[in-house]
């Protein structure tokens, strides 16, 4: 999935520390709920992707790998691509999301959002 087509979903879990007004979480959190997409956050406002409400289409971390990694490997809700967003990748998310033919990018919402603006 490029980002474009990221971008033309729904519903998106930002995982990472979304009540921090100076980390990215916060602002990608802001960012898309202001373009009218559906967010929930996981890290300190839900404890794991599992507990999101309904659909989740994209999960974007924002987070260290180390937990990034956990949290996928915990997660049995389903979904249709993970973000990884910069400094959240590592060689061994990247590998278990290709072991799992989990769809993947590497790539940046709040850029996302510069580039495809979204049409409410």
């Amino acid at each position: 999935m490029e980002l474009k087509q990221v971008m033309q979903q729904q519903s998106f879990v930002i995982v990472g520390d979304t009540l921090n007004e100076t980390k990215f979480a916060y602002k990608i959190k802001h960012a898309m709920a202001n373009c009218g997409y559906d967010v929930q956050c996981v890290g300190k406002e839900l404890e794991s992707i599992n507990d999101a409400e309904g659909e989740v289409d994209i999960v974007d971390l924002c987070i260290h790998p180390v937990k990034g990694l956990e949290l996928l490997k915990t997660c049995e809700k389903p979904f249709k691509s993970v973000v990884l967003q910069p400094g959240a990748g590592s060689d061994e998310i990247r590998a278990y999301l290709t072991e799992q033919q989990i769809p993947f990018i590497d790539g940046c919402l709040l850029v996302g959002l510069a580039t495809f603006p979204r049409e409410l």
